[in-house]
């Protein structure tokens, strides 16, 4: 029986974990028992880290629209409670970002939070994406349903251009969702009719 050799394997394995550790300072890099170790540790820290960098970010928010709030004479928490109460749902994301942006909308904002803490705003602020309706001022809804057409029409040219990249089975899935009867078609015949 003939000799099995295990080298190769072995081999492959070292280099895959040495690449992936390619740019680790020292030994961690060359050699393979601690590039191996510091591997599992960097895998653990990426785990433990996607889970903090949300936290730290939410931190940065705050801190931002505290900052903000403070220079328009209220504090984070009353600003949060009077948005709540007058019925705004802005989360802290968009806020911070008003905020850095767009000062004058921010301060309308806080009136909004202080009338709603004080009791005075029915709840009739609205928002759409990062545009925010206070009261009578409202955003033109229209705008935002021709983009999204523009881009669709954009997307369908986008395929028409790719019909002879796609496969029958491909094609013949864009026709049923058009509605084309495609049945006994060559592929020519097919993208002719999905031009149409």
């Amino acid at each position: 029986m003939a000799r099995v050799k295990n080298g190769a394997v072995t081999k492959a394995r070292h280099k895959k974990v040495l690449k992936e550790a390619k740019g680790y300072f020292g030994s961690k890099h060359r050699l393979y028992k601690s590039a191996k170790e510091q591997l599992m540790h960097s895998g653990q820290y990426a785990f433990r880290d996607r889970k903090q960098k949300k936290r730290d970010f939410r931190k940065l928010w705050i801190t931002r629209i505290n900052a903000a709030c403070r220079q328009n004479d209220i504090s984070y928490s009353r600003f949060i409670e009077g948005l709540t109460k007058a019925g705004v749902e802005v989360n802290r994301k968009m806020l911070s970002e008003i905020a850095i942006n767009d000062p004058k909308t921010f301060s309308e904002l806080v009136k909004v939070a202080k009338d709603g803490k004080a009791g005075k705003v029915a709840k009739a602020t609205e928002v759409i994406g990062n545009e925010v309706t206070i009261g009578e001022k409202k955003v033109a809804k229209a705008e935002k349903k021709e983009t999204v057409k523009k881009e669709e029409k954009k997307v369908e040219k986008k395929e028409a251009i790719d019909y002879s990249k796609m496969t029958v089975a491909e094609l013949k899935e864009v026709a049923s969702k058009k509605k084309i009867n495609v049945t006994g078609m060559k592929k020519a015949e097919i993208i002719e009719a999905l031009e149409k």
